[in-house]
């Protein structure tokens, strides 16, 4: 068994413990679980976006200060424009980070898992929590996006999530007699999105199945095995995340705790995930399998 179906091993059955707490167990307080997840997602869900530079060095051959310069400027200018269409059109903002955020997701599948499932599975982390958590949902898209825009979009978002969930529910009985590793991922991953709350299902979504399986399939791209690579690759763009969180923090200082920490870090996530996608969709999409010399 390789490392990639050791790790889904381990999101399984995380998914499912958390899962299992969340319906018979009490939760943390609101705020003390705001604070939790958005520690999580900065310390092991951003740290493989921050694994880009492997990526752009392979595939663009950037070798140079000047090279590095121009692709961090690139990277920058893509995510302030995010950040500017929060400001300028927030409705427009969170619709299009929840699509994004579903196709992204969509990769996380191992092959040869046919695109209805992976966009299946995408969506439901999205989706699936508005069924049994719609005034949550509505609650922490109000302190991202404002109460007008997030009452406006909530109902038809969990009008799409019950055949969403019927759609779900028939490829995992189509897959589970191709895949049955995959097939459990997939149900751990939708049973987490309608039974935990809705924050607790994202960060263990995105970091114990997405972030950690990144940035093993980033290893086995690059041929580096290395964990030290790994660290190192990633600590100039993670001093950079940090910079730049502080820097919004400072800037929404007038605005409330909850809303504060709500907004830097998922119009961060945003932020990082177009110019994220744009280097990462296309290797991707070929299997990872590109590689080219150091």
């Amino acid at each position: 068994m390789n490392a990639l179906r050791i790790q889904g091993l381990f999101f399984t059955s995380g998914a499912a413990l958390v899962t299992l707490g969340s319906l018979w167990l009490g939760r943390l307080p609101p705020q003390v679980e705001l604070i939790v997840v958005a520690v999580l997602i900065l310390v092991l869900g951003v740290p493989h976006g921050a694994l880009d530079t492997i990526f752009a060095k392979q595939l663009y051959s950037i070798r140079t200060l000047t090279g590095w310069l121009q692709f961090a400027l690139l990277y920058v200018l893509l995510a302030a424009l995010v950040v500017g269409l929060w400001l300028w059109q927030p409705g427009l903002f969170l619709l299009g980070f929840l699509i994004i955020s579903a196709v992204h997701f969509s990769g996380d599948p191992l092959p040869p898992t046919p695109w209805p499932s992976r966009m299946l599975y995408g969506g439901s982390v999205i989706l699936l929590p508005t069924l049994w958590h719609a005034p949550e949902i509505g609650r922490l898209f109000g302190l991202l996006v404002g109460d007008h825009t997030s009452s406006s979009l909530v109902p038809w978002l969990r009008l799409l999530a019950w055949p969403w969930l019927a759609g779900l529910t028939v490829s995992l009985l189509w897959q589970i007699r191709r895949d049955i590793w995959t097939s459990l991922e997939i149900a751990a991953a939708g049973a987490l999105a309608l039974a935990a709350p809705p924050l607790v299902a994202f960060v263990v979504c995105f970091c114990g199945m997405h972030s950690s399986r990144h940035i093993l399939r980033t290893m086995s791209f690059s041929g580096r095995s290395s964990w030290r690579y790994v660290a190192g690759a990633a600590l100039l763009p993670m001093l950079g995340v940090l910079l730049g969180s502080g820097l919004a923090w400072g800037f929404l200082r007038d605005t409330a705790i909850d809303a504060r920490v709500i907004q830097v870090v998922f119009v961060g996530l945003a932020a990082l995930t177009v110019p994220h996608m744009v280097l990462v969709e296309r290797v991707r999409l070929s299997g990872w399998t590109r590689k080219m010399p150091d």
